[in-house]
């Protein structure tokens, strides 16, 4: 039995606002992204900053591991990996299990700089949730949760 009318009415209707929401969302996520990025103060490009938060999370990996944790081609991620090690915040070692490739960790300067500048980031977006009211914050938090389960799925 196909929806009726007014049932396929509102499905397109759900659809368009889906979608309009789905662009609010993306521009805001984006915009708070950058200005975080902005506050952070660094010389390293996002993909480089990303790079390092994972190795320093996830570490030590090989350039496949990071390449599939970053969603990057692997000589995208060997060439990040190189521009880290040039400026000393990761170092590489001999892959124990394969001779031919290596495992890169962050060294006591990149997992310094990460600190610092999650610090920064965590300080800014404190200072601008100070600004908000108990149920705006509490509206965050549910949306932080929900975006956090949207993210989790991708992972699966």
């Amino acid at each position: 039995m196909s929806p009726t009318p007014p049932a396929r009415a509102a499905a397109a209707a759900l659809q368009t606002d889906l979608g309009e929401l789905a662009a609010r969302l993306r521009l805001a996520i984006t915009r708070t992204a950058r200005r975080l990025r902005q506050e952070a103060g660094t010389d390293l490009s996002p993909s480089q900053t990303a790079a390092l938060s994972t190795i320093d999370c996830s570490g030590p990996l090989t350039p496949s591991e990071l390449a599939a944790l970053e969603r990057v081609q692997r000589p995208t991620a060997t060439r990040i990996v190189a521009r880290l090690e040039e400026e000393g915040l990761v170092e590489r070692a001999a892959d124990p299990a394969d001779g031919r490739s290596f495992i890169v960790s962050a060294t006591s300067e990149g997992r310094a700089l990460i600190r610092k500048l999650r610090t920064r980031k965590n300080a800014y977006l404190a200072r601008r949730l100070r600004d908000l009211d108990t149920e705006e914050v509490a509206t965050l938090a549910r949306a932080a949760e929900i975006l956090e389960r949207l993210q989790d799925g991708e992972r699966g």
